[in-house]
């Protein structure tokens, strides 16, 4: 059973995705490793895009994601 609202832990990180083919593809990449490891996801905010350039062209896409996740311990424990 959740909690209220008003009771919960959530922490957020950073991920960097890449990917040689765009930048949603490097969203995807840094979502779908994320949901390997964590529970409950609950917001992902894409707050930075870059490109790592060779050769006059696009190498590889990244994309900084900023992912917030609710913990599953109670406040009162810790």
């Amino acid at each position: 059973m959740e909690s209220p609202i008003g009771n919960s832990v959530y922490e957020a990180i950073e991920l960097v995705g890449t990917s040689t083919k765009s930048w949603e593809d490097a969203v995807k990449t840094a979502m779908e490793t994320a949901d390997k490891k964590l529970t409950n996801m609950r917001i992902a905010e894409v707050v930075k895009l870059d490109t790592n350039l060779a050769d006059g062209g696009v190498m590889e896409y990244r994309a900084r994601v900023r992912l917030s996740f609710k913990h599953e311990i109670e406040p009162e424990t810790l």
